[in-house]
C-alpha cells in the first residue's frame, strides 16, 4: 500500500546518572572523589534509504525510542554512551515538526541523515565537582532527558517527468504504455489513486524517471478531492507533461482543461509554473480529436504534441522530445541538493506566570535543571539554588511581586518562596 504522509512521536535516549563515589584503597588515605559520569543517550536518527518507497512502515508503528545512556560508576567509569535508533525512509521524505510547522530536514539524497531527536548529556560524576576548595563533593548530575516530539513525515516522489492532468485524460494508459509500471486503469474518474512511478527507455537506451499523478480537479489547491496530497508530489519534479483529453470524452472544453490545470499549479505554488513543459493532447484516435489538436497547436505551436495512449500513436516521438527537454534541465535544479535545516535561535531561560496564585516557571533550560538535579542530596541543592540566582530568577520573581511564603513551581517539583 502507497502511504504519503504519517505522524509519529521520536524520543532521544536519556542520559546515564552521574555517580558519588570515593577512592578507598589501603595506603591512599583521603583518596577523594571517584564517581564516573552517565553515559549519552542516542540520537534518533532518520536515514534516506533509496529502497524504500512508501511511508508504509509508519503506519502501525507510532513511537520511536533510542536507547538511554547507562550510569556512571565507581573508579571514575563512565556509562556508555546510549546507541542511536535509526529510522529509514523513502528518499523524498520531508521532515516536519508538527507543533510549530517547521521543516527539520529534507532528505532527497540516497544515504543522507539528519538527527531528528538529540539524546540526553550524562549526568557528571562527583569528581567532576571536586575544586581546590571543595576536594571532596558529594552530589552528582541526573541524565539528561532526551528530546521528545511528535513530527510529521511527508513523502514527495522524486521523478524527473510528473503527468499532470484531469481524470481520464490517460495518465495512466500513457505510463503503462512507455514503461513497464502496471497501474490500474478503468473508464471511471479517480481510478489512480495513489501516484505510480515508471522508468521510460528511448531508442538510444537512455533512461528517465515518469511519475503519474492522480487526476485533479478544479479546487485542488484548495484541498478539493485529494488536492493537497496530489499537488505535493508535483513539487519534486524537473519537468512537467499536461496530458489533456483532445477526445473531449467527458464533456469538457480540452483549452478549458489546460487553463484549469495550469491555474491550479499556480494557486498551489507559482514555482511550477515555471518548470518546463510539454502539453500533450491524448486520444487523437478518436472522432473530433484532430480538430482539438489542431486548437492547441495554433494556441501554444509546438509545445504541442498528438498521441493515442491506446493505440502507441506518436509516443514514441514525445519520449524522444521529452528526453531532449530534460538533457536541457539541470539535474538539481529542482530535486535539490541534499538539505538538512537546522534554526538555532536565542533562548530564554525561562518566563514566570502566575496560575492562581502560584508562580509557574517554565522553560527548557530551568526544566533540564530540575530534572538534572538530585534533590535528596544536600550539595546539589545548595547548587540549584546558586544556578536559578544566576539565571536570574531570584530577581524576576521579586519583580512579579512574589512574597515569603508563596508556592513557586518548577516542572513537578514545589517550593515555598525565601529569601
Amino acid at each position: 500500500m502507497f502511504i504519503d504522509h504519517a505522524k509519529i512521536f521520536v524520543q532521544g535516549g536519556n542520559g546515564g546518572n552521574g555517580c558519588v563515589a570515593f577512592r578507598r584503597e589501603k595506603f591512599v588515605p583521603m583518596g577523594g572523589p571517584y564517581g564516573g559520569d552517565g553515559g549519552r543517550g542516542g540520537n534518533v536518527v532518520f536515514m534516506a534509504d533509496e529502497g524504500l518507497g512508501t511511508l508504509m512502515d509508519f503506519r502501525y508503528r507510532k513511537h520511536f525510542k533510542a536507547e538511554r545512556g547507562t550510569h556512571g560508576i565507581g573508579k571514575n567509569q563512565h556509562g556508555a554512551w546510549g546507541e542511536d535508533l535509526v529510522v529509514r525512509v523513502p528518499v523524498g521524505t520531508l521532515i516536519i515538526d508538527d507543533d510549530n510547522g517547521q521543516v527539520l530536514a529534507d532528505l532527497t539524497v540516497a544515504g543522507q541523515s539528519a538527527i531528528i531527536a538529540r539524546g540526553g548529556r550524562g549526568g557528571r560524576g562527583n569528581s567532576r565537582f571536586a575544586t581546590a576548595v571543595h576536594k571532596a563533593p558529594s552530589m552528582a548530575e541526573n541524565g539528561e532527558p532526551g528530546e521528545e516530539k511528535w513530527i510529521r513525515l511527508e513523502l514527495k516522489l522524486l521523478a524527473d517527468v510528473g503527468l499532470v492532468g484531469f481524470p481520464n485524460a490517460g495518465k495512466s494508459t500513457f505510463i503503462s504504455r512507455v514503461s513497464a509500471a502496471r497501474p490500474k486503469i478503468a473508464d471511471y474518474p479517480f481510478t489512480t489513486l495513489v501516484p505510480n512511478l515508471g522508468v521510460v527507455m528511448t531508442r538510444d537506451k537512455e533512461s528517465f524517471v515518469i511519475a503519474d499523478i492522480p487526476g485533479l480537479i478544479e479546487g485542488a489547491h484548495e484541498g478539493t478531492g485529494l488536492g493537497h496530497d496530489f499537488l505535493r508530489h508535483i513539487e519534486r519534479n524537473r519537468m512537467l507533461l499536461f496530458i489533456l483529453d483532445a477526445g473531449q470524452v467527458d464533456g469538457r472544453s480540452v483549452l478549458d482543461d489546460y487553463i484549469t490545470l495550469r491555474n491550479e499549479l499556480e494557486f498551489y505554488n507559482p514555482e511550477l509554473l515555471d518548470r518546463p513543459y510539454l502539453i500533450v493532447a491524448n486520444k487523437i484516435d478518436l472522432p473530433d480529436a484532430e480538430e482539438n489538436l489542431r486548437l492547441l497547436q495554433d494556441q501554444y505551436g509546438d509545445l504541442v504534441y498528438g498521441i493515442s495512449a491506446v493505440t502507441g500513436q506518436g509516443v514514441s516521438e514525445l519520449v524522444e522530445k521529452t528526453y531532449q527537454v530534460l538533457q536541457t534541465i539541470p539535474a538539481t535544479e529542482y530535486t535539490g541538493e541534499a538539505r538538512i535545516i537546522r534554526r538555532f535561535a536565542d533562548e530564554e531561560p525561562f518566563q514566570i506566570d502566575v496560575v492562581d496564585g502560584v508562580y509557574q516557571v517554565s522553560g527548557r533550560r530551568i526544566d533540564n535543571l530540575v530534572t538534572m538535579t538530585n534533590f535528596s542530596q544536600e550539595e546539589s541543592l545548595q547548587r540549584f539554588q546558586r544556578t536559578t540566582a544566576r539565571m536570574g530568577l531570584d530577581a524576576a520573581l521579586k519583580e512579579k511581586g512574589i512574597k515569603i511564603g508563596d508556592t513557586v513551581r518548577i516542572k513537578d517539583m514545589e517550593f515555598d518562596y525565601s529569601e
